[in-house]
């Protein structure tokens, strides 16, 4: 595909995230995470060179070496997967524009350790467990708007901008839509919450009609 093909191609793509989100209302302004995992720092490039600013990795080393390599450009960088305690300090030393993956109390609290050690304050996202999946990381639903409230309140360095939550693994599109629906309702309880983040390639459509303004795209961005 080359370069003219691709920007047409992207530009559906943003079309279509433009009809979803018209659908909820002319002023919901929608952002697209292109999620770069599985693409290299070329792919990215390309990207970028056509208009795409944000990026998402779910590995901190991958996030690390991209960063490195693409540090001329930029990006505005997203860290989107399970962060393991003993590879905090590595993520701080990148310090992502958005960390979307806050999956427990527990992590808060190593998490602000390490923030305050080095004096850096870091934007992140709670991490809803919404269809309360058992393969899935993130909080229960019902206890996330007290858990989002408590960090808030005990971890000054972590500064809290929303939720993220990944639809229910299930062909019945209703399931899904409860899914985003339920992380929807718990984003318009928290306090000063500005990001909820739902909706990757297969699923985007729906995640915004829920409410989404933010999506997470990897896959059908980088055409692969």
């Amino acid at each position: 595909m080359d370069e003219i093909e691709y920007k047409l191609y992207i530009d559906d793509v943003i079309r279509r995230v433009e009809t979803a989100r018209l659908k909820v209302s002319e002023h919901h302004i929608v952002k697209i995470v292109a999620v770069s995992k599985y693409s290299t720092c070329s792919d990215i490039e390309k990207l970028y060179t056509i208009g795409q600013r944000a990026f998402g990795e779910n590995k901190v080393q991958d996030l690390k070496a991209k960063a490195k390599e693409l540090e001329e450009l930029p990006i505005e960088w997203h860290f989107i997967g399970n962060l393991q305690k003993n590879k905090i300090n590595n993520l701080l030393d990148i310090n992502p524009s958005l960390f979307q993956a806050l999956d427990s109390l527990e992590l808060a609290q190593e998490l602000q350790k390490k923030l305050l050690a080095k004096n850096m304050t870091l934007d992140c996202l709670l991490h809803v467990n919404a269809a309360k999946e058992e393969s899935k990381h993130g909080v229960m639903p019902e206890d996330a708007v007290k858990i989002y409230t408590q960090i808030i309140d005990e971890y000054p360095n972590i500064q809290l901008r929303g939720v993220m939550s990944i639809g229910a693994h299930s062909d019945d599109k209703e399931v899904v839509r409860k899914s985003f629906e339920t992380t929807h309702e718990i984003y318009k309880q928290l306090p000063n919450a500005s990001i909820c983040s739902m909706g990757m390639s297969g699923d985007f459509e729906l995640a915004i009609e829920c409410g989404s303004n933010m999506v997470r795209l990897g896959s059908i961005m980088f055409n692969k």
